[in-house]
């Protein structure tokens, strides 16, 4: 299936002539093949290109056996692709030229860009700024280039293509990062896979990771995505690139540098990217179909699987082994990558135990060495286990056993002959071998792999691409311009809670009070037990500075209550304004939740949620998406907990209402939405019982500078 981007899309139409382009220009060109600037024209030469290509250097009438011309408008026609390859002084000039002359798509090869400081985003902003007037499209600057092996375009210095471009095939690799990306051709090289298209955006002046994804996606010729970032600048567009690589059924796996703080030093010097918080990024990559992979080798890894393994609709794994302890390991990779290793049923465990008395016939299934003297066996132990309709997908280890090419084909035939018992199964051999028995294990439908970890992994990436076709497509972020009346100010609790309770979220009566004896009287008029907070604008978390008293009983434990909260919060911030206190009925004991908005410089508002009170900053128990959130992605979230266990009724208790939770979070989701000004929400606890919830603290933070003008005015 094929989803085309919007039509008229300005990405899709650059990356269309960029990648079919049928002339070539070349400014800079080199005479000299191995040179920077003359390996484009070699490259070009010696891959097939089939169109026309021309070399711009005003010092040579003839470049490396081609004409050479002093300038672009010597030619006689536009061509239809240029890429720059002059020092970094003289790139605007050469720019302008292509912009002058109507040139569809530039690329930029040179550096000292943003990525060199100031000067320089300066100075790439120039460039930008030229090319968009005449409509022309930018690819970097500091970037490798682009190739299509289909047509042989090969535009790039990068040494990686010194021994030719890859095979054409079913990959298409989209890297920020012109290292990263030659780096990884190799390796997919060494994996036998082929690439079509390939391309690096350097500092992403103008054509991003997300525009090539989203073209990519919509090709008939890229069954799977391979992409490298270091940050991200507009999130609204790398998601709209990963829904239509899920609608398209495409899988995007992709790697992200900056999880670290030297990561995202890094990060920012190579690109000039500023990257929004790692966890929301990880976040978004997976609710919108995604594969974040943490290594080139898990990346490299699950694009091999893609292409040679199938769907996986569940979670059930089988293990058939040779080795007790390597069974083991797998059934705790199983575990730590979210699949199951369900027991074999009485029924078949018999007819395994049967067949293999010497075997282990649980699951793992541990048929030991010595079922290679009788390959009927292991014919008839995957007969069993496939007959049996319980797995989604089998992995066999076998060890060193079959670097003799004897035994391998012997193997290789016995699990031939179980696989009329297959329907669908993904099923993976895990051994060494030597790689004409790789080969003869792939083109007979298995994937193989040597280490069990990556095996079982790269079956449970199966497994998440399957589920993230087949789900329910999440809601989409809430498009610009749908928003509410700016709130403005500042909040104390008192006005977050009102606020908050017009959004839909159920808050308890509260009173404010300036004396101790309206303190006192509060009490008995809302009833005892009761919590006294202080009331400021200025103080976030009230309990650090002795701001809060629970529990109180009587009248005049409030009143004394009253004057003891005051006089603390006045000696630890003397700086605070206070406008009173809040007296607020004791919440009976329930399930102690977290709930809070706040907003990602590249993604905008994300909504959180974690176990509540000071358990969130214990455990860090949390979960997170953008907002808004539908009902069943936020049942979603509550799922995704650790401690979901404890709404769930745990030992005995009784099961809370998360339905009351769910709605909170919806709504909680829509106010970060609605009103792009806050900054932030956090109701901290918000209590959850068996019939409903209740918001116990809330505050709410406005980005004054950011909606108000810096002036504040």
């Amino acid at each position: 299936m094929t989803v085309a981007p919007p039509m008229g899309s300005r990405a899709d139409r650059a990356l269309d002539a960029l990648f079919e382009a049928k002339s070539v220009a070349v400014i800079g060109a080199s005479n000299t093949a191995t040179k920077l600037a003359g390996r484009p024209i070699s490259y070009l030469l010696s891959s097939g290109y089939t169109g026309e290509i021309y070399p711009i250097n005003p010092s040579r009438t003839e470049v490396q056996g081609l004409p050479s011309y002093a300038a672009l408008t010597d030619l006689d026609k536009v061509p239809e692709l240029a890429l720059v390859v002059v020092p970094g002084d003289r790139v605007e000039a050469a720019v302008r030229d292509c912009a002058a002359v109507g040139v569809p798509v530039v690329i930029v090869m040179s550096a000292g860009f943003a990525e060199s400081g100031p000067d320089g985003a300066a100075a790439q902003q120039r460039i930008v700024d030229d090319a968009r007037a005449a409509g022309t499209r930018l690819l970097g600057p500091n970037c490798l280039g682009a190739f299509n092996s289909g047509t042989g375009l090969c535009a790039s210095f990068s040494a990686a293509f010194v021994r030719g471009l890859p095979t054409p095939g079913p990959v298409g690799i989209v890297s920020q990062s012109g290292a990263y990306g030659s780096h990884v051709i190799e390796l997919i090289r060494a994996r036998g896979i082929g690439v079509q298209y390939w391309i690096t955006t350097g500092n992403q002046a103008d054509i991003d990771v997300a525009d090539a994804i989203e073209w990519m996606a919509a090709r008939d010729d890229v069954k799977v995505i391979l992409a490298y970032v270091e940050g991200v600048r507009d999130g609204s567009r790398l998601i709209e690139a990963l829904r239509a690589a899920r609608a398209a059924r495409t899988p995007v796996v992709l790697l992200k540098s900056g999880s670290s703080n030297a990561g995202k030093r890094a990060a920012g010097s190579h690109t000039g990217e500023l990257s929004g918080a790692d966890a929301v990024f990880d976040q978004v990559v997976r609710q919108y179909g995604g594969y974040r992979a943490r290594t080139v080798e898990e990346q490299i890894d699950i694009v091999y699987a893609c292409l040679r393994g199938g769907p996986v609709h569940g979670d059930r794994l089988a293990i058939v082994t040779m080795s007790g302890g390597v069974g083991a390991q797998m059934c705790d990779s199983a575990d730590r990558y979210g699949l199951t290793v369900p027991e074999l049923r009485q029924g078949a465990r018999k007819r395994v135990q049967e067949l293999l008395p010497y075997a282990s016939a649980v699951n793992p299934v541990d048929c030991t060495a010595q079922v290679l003297q009788d390959m009927e066996i292991l014919t008839a132990a995957f007969e069993v286990i496939l007959s049996e309709r319980s797995y989604d997908a089998i992995v066999a280890f076998f060890s060193t056993v079959l670097l003799d090419p004897v035994v391998a084909d012997r193997v290789l035939a016995s699990v031939q002959a179980a696989m009329r018992h297959r329907a669908g199964e993904v099923i993976v051999i895990c051994m060494v071998a030597l790689p004409q028995t790789v080969r003869a294990f792939e083109d007979a439908g298995f994937l193989v792999f040597e280490d069990p970890d990556r095996a079982v992994r790269a079956v449970a990436a199966l497994r998440f691409f399957t589920s993230a076709s087949t789900g329910k497509e999440p809601k989409r972020p809430w498009a610009a311009g749908q928003t509410a009346e700016a709130l403005t100010g500042r909040f104390d609790e008192l006005s977050a809670m009102a606020e908050l309770a017009r959004t839909g979220i159920p808050v308890l009566e509260s009173k404010v009070v300036v004396t101790a004896e309206e303190a006192g009287r509060a009490a008995r008029e809302l009833g005892l037990p009761v919590v006294l907070k202080v009331l400021s604008e200025d103080i976030a978390h009230k309990s650090d500075v002795g701001g809060v008293a629970l529990g109180l009983q009587t009248s005049e434990a409030v009143e004394h209550a009253f004057d003891e909260v005051i006089t603390a919060v006045r000696l630890a911030r003397p700086d605070a304004n206070i406008s009173g206190a809040l007296v607020t009925p004791m919440a009976a004991p329930g399930i102690e939740m977290l709930v809070g908005l706040t907003r990602d410089p590249s993604f905008g508002p994300v909504v959180t949620l974690g176990m509540g009170g000071i358990f969130v900053e214990i455990l860090g128990d949390t979960t997170l998406r953008l907002a808004p959130v539908n009902h069943d992605e936020a049942r979603g979230m509550v799922k995704d907990l650790r401690g979901s266990a404890l709404l769930e009724g745990a030992r005995g208790g009784v099961p809370a209402d998360t339905e009351a939770l769910v709605s909170a979070l919806v709504a909680i989701s829509e106010f970060g939405a609605e009103h792009p000004e806050v900054a932030s929400v956090e109701i901290n606890p918000l209590v959850v019982w068996s019939h409903g919830a209740a918001a116990l603290d809330g505050a709410i933070e406005i980005n004054q500078t950011d909606f108000l003008g810096a002036s504040g005015e």
